[in-house]
């Protein structure tokens, strides 16, 4: 299977704008092969809250039934950071729309950032639900940006969820890029799963993101990354045969004690 993380720049509150690139690195991404593309956190309104909680809409409205046409047009599989608004609340979700243009999961960011000057608790409502699904031949287990500082998370869509491949939208800023890319890196080797993250480029309301966008092997090697400023697309081929071998040569998951690890709380 062939995946993308496509790095892209958004503009603040013009979803129209902001379909317009996503259907451009996705048509991109279908010419270069890939059957699967990922976008980075909140693609459709950008990062800025006030905006969010203007512009965010039910899934029957906003950016979804746009991305469901793409994906259906292109034949092309996509994950895509989107607001999302249900009744009075408002998520930082993912959407997952298969090649038929079906919408076939949901999650919503599980860890809000809550530090000036983002403050996301103050917008979004947390998710409540882990989520794994089917992405071809692998379970893609969800989760967007702050997430990847909480391997509990991670460790249980291994292990309850049978995840294999961890798919990542991302709006990560320069200040932290080393930890980005230190505890993606963690996450897949600790795993033993491909680890797939699109992060943003370019500025929002002054918050400006990294890129750095990659795809990580089970073994912790880096197959593709992109550069910390420009818009970009890398891609990589992903081998369950692969994945099965890395985890038959270092059988980590035989070894784990869960009768120790249950005392944390």
């Amino acid at each position: 299977m062939k995946i993308a993380a496509a790095q892209i720049a958004c503009v603040v509150g013009d979803i129209t704008a902001n379909l317009r690139k996503i259907r451009a690195f996705a048509e991109q991404a279908r010419g270069d092969g890939a059957d699967w593309v990922v976008f980075p956190e909140m693609c459709d309104t950008g990062y800025v809250m006030s905006v969010i909680q203007e512009r965010a809409s039910s899934w029957d409205g906003g950016a979804v039934p746009e991305l469901r046409a793409i994906a259906k047009e292109l034949a092309l599989g996509l994950v895509c950071g989107v607001s999302e608004r249900e009744g009075s609340a408002i998520f930082n979700s993912q959407v997952m729309v298969d090649a038929g243009g079906r919408v076939v999961g949901r999650y919503r960011k599980s860890h809000l950032f809550a530090l000036a000057p983002i403050d996301e608790n103050k917008c979004f409502t947390a998710g409540s639900e882990l989520v794994a699904l089917p992405m071809g031949e692998f379970h893609a287990g969800l989760s967007i940006c702050y997430d990847l500082r909480f391997p509990e998370l991670y460790r249980s869509l291994s292990i309850e969820q049978h995840a294999k491949i961890f798919v990542i939208s991302s709006a990560w800023p320069p200040a932290r890029v080393a930890h980005m890319r230190t505890l993606a890196s963690a996450r897949a080797i600790e795993n033993q799963c491909y680890l797939v993250l699109s992060n943003r480029v370019g500025a929002d309301n002054g918050v400006k993101f990294c890129g750095s966008s990659m795809i990580i092997d089970p073994s912790g090697t880096t197959m593709a990354v992109a550069g910390e400023e420009q818009e970009e697309l890398v891609q990589a081929e992903l081998s369950a045969s692969a994945l099965t071998d890395i985890r038959q040569r270092m059988p980590v998951f035989t070894h784990r004690r869960p009768e120790l690890y249950d005392r944390v709380k």
